[in-house]
């Protein structure tokens, strides 16, 4: 395909998520539309950050799990870029604005969040009722974190009705794939 994510070189350990096709999916999204100052949120196995890093944005790599921003910051630099690295549990410990805020939550349904003790890469997965629970936590959030301009790549699946999201907040449907059992979609937001 030619795109940056296609020559990185990423491991995951720890539980980590590692680099599926939603991420793949997402990166691509990153690599057209980022620039600036750039938020990595769920940053997981860093891919995110990483595809802008290389496009020459300033990053900040988050995450609730201190393994992650581990796993985000060896990857990081194996890939040659730097960035701040952060834990964070959602914009819990987030400051300042950012020209892009990049977005994989857990987003397949299921029973309410539970705490992370369990497994992680279930958590990474798991949305919650209709896989909508962290992203409404987004939603309801995310424009405090934007600069003037700024914009926001959130990735869904059919299953948790994207379409609402671009009724009712005015998303811009930028890629739409199916996989095996999904439709996963990269929404713009501003």
């Amino acid at each position: 395909m030619g795109l940056i994510a296609d020559t990185l070189t990423l491991k995951c350990k720890n539980d980590v998520y590692f680099p599926r096709e939603d991420s793949f999916l997402l990166a691509e999204a990153v690599e057209k539309h980022t620039r600036g100052k750039v938020l990595d949120l769920g940053t997981g196995s860093g891919i995110q950050g990483i595809v802008a890093a290389k496009k020459g944005c300033d990053v900040t790599f988050s995450d609730i799990d201190t393994e992650a921003i581990k796993c985000a910051e060896e990857n990081a630099k194996t890939n040659g870029v730097n960035g701040r690295f952060l834990k964070s549990d959602m914009f819990s410990n987030i400051t300042g604005a950012f020209d892009a805020i990049i977005f994989n939550p857990p987003y397949l349904p299921s029973k309410p969040i539970q705490s992370m003790k369990e497994n992680k890469i279930q958590r990474a997965l798991d949305g919650g009722k209709e896989g909508r629970e962290l992203i409404e936590s987004f939603l309801e959030k995310y424009k405090g974190f934007l600069d003037k301009g700024g914009i926001a790549l959130l990735l869904e699946s059919g299953h948790n009705h994207y379409e609402k999201d671009i009724a009712t907040k005015g998303a811009q449907l930028l890629f739409k794939k199916h996989y095996f059992f999904e439709d996963l979609v990269v929404l713009l937001l501003y």
